[in-house]
């Protein structure tokens, strides 16, 4: 697969600097049930990456200095790692937000036939990828039958109380190399189809641009396609959107340990790279690791740009959190 790195390096993104850190992004590793044409973490059912008890260990203590708001979960299929509940029901009793970015026919699988019912116990915050409401779209793109097993999973969570007082959050990808259709008008489309064909109901849609990287980086380089989707992204730059980019107040997380400005720079292999001397930061050869946090501040430090960042600042802008 052809690594997209040294295609987006070096790179004209304006310099941004981060400012208080809210949010922990954690992937919990690469193993999944699916192999999504999108994902840009190649995640699969043969990745055997995953977060190790002491790492979770770290993050609970992290969590426990009161300073972390949102614990923001992602994978792969996150819920596969063996430490998810222990992690979830740590962080609840923290009164930490959950997040829990699941790929919905995970709900379905062996072994996970209760999962749906310990998010709704543990009132964790789901938000399901779903990157269109036509069953041939959505096979096309995630493997076929995904779209019969999500609209089961859908209907579910809908009977636990999701979409009606517990937060339910569907996920956008586009199909190609495009921009997301803007993201009011695509919910309302969501929103009465789904209600209307299969009587499910939800809170938001989140609108997020495909990043040329990992799986679909390689795929825009097969095509030739590359270069053209990075110039659409810099064609529909805009200046308004930097102060809106999750990077700034969220710290992403490997199944290592080791801290990255966004879940992007992760696949990149752009870790945050600095060292504590007299209780400051100083620019270091090594990698930030989550240990590190328990003592330092990440404010007002450079963020990692490259192309691939102005996936984030084009049209209506693309975060975690959908348009911005």
């Amino acid at each position: 697969m052809k690594d997209s790195r040294e295609l987006l390096l070096p790179s004209d993104f304006p310099a941004i600097r981060r400012a208080e850190l809210n949010t922990l992004q954690l992937n919990l590793g690469y193993l999944c049930n699916l192999s999504c044409t999108h994902c840009h973490v190649n995640a699969g059912p043969k990745r055997t990456e995953l977060m190790s008890t002491e790492t979770i260990d770290l993050v609970i203590e992290l969590l426990e200095k009161g300073e972390i708001q949102c614990l923001d979960l992602t994978g792969g299929a996150p819920e596969m790692n063996p430490e998810f509940r222990r992690l979830v029901r740590a962080a609840r009793a923290l009164e930490v937000t959950v997040i829990d970015r699941c790929n919905l026919t995970i709900l379905l699988e062996p072994g996970y036939e209760d999962l749906a019912e310990f998010l709704a116990e543990q009132k964790v915050e789901v938000c399901a990828s779903l990157p269109c409401y036509s069953e041939q779209n959505v096979d096309a793109q995630r493997g076929k039958g995904v779209f019969e097993e999500s609209i089961e999973a859908l209907q579910k969570l809908n009977q636990l109380g999701y979409g009606n007082g517990l937060p339910l959050s569907l996920v956008y990808n586009p199909g190609g190399a495009f921009l997301p259709p803007p993201q009011g008008d695509l919910e309302r489309d969501y929103k009465r189809e789904l209600k209307e064909q299969y009587g499910i109901v939800f809170d938001h849609l989140l609108t997020i641009t495909n990043m040329p990287i990992s799986r679909f980086g390689a795929v825009l380089h097969a095509k030739g396609e590359f270069q053209n989707y990075l110039q659409l992204l810099k064609d529909n730059f805009s200046q308004d959107n930097l102060a809106g980019v999750m990077c700034r107040q969220l710290v992403s997380v490997d199944w290592q340990g080791n801290l990255y400005d966004c879940d992007f720079n992760q696949m990149l292999e752009m870790p945050i790279h600095a060292s504590r001397k007299q209780d400051a930061l100083i620019a270091s050869d090594q990698p930030m690791h989550i240990r590190d946090l328990l003592g330092l501040s990440l404010q007002h430090i450079p963020i990692k740009v490259a192309e691939h960042c102005y996936g984030c600042t084009a049209g209506q802008g693309s975060s975690c959190s959908g348009a911005l």
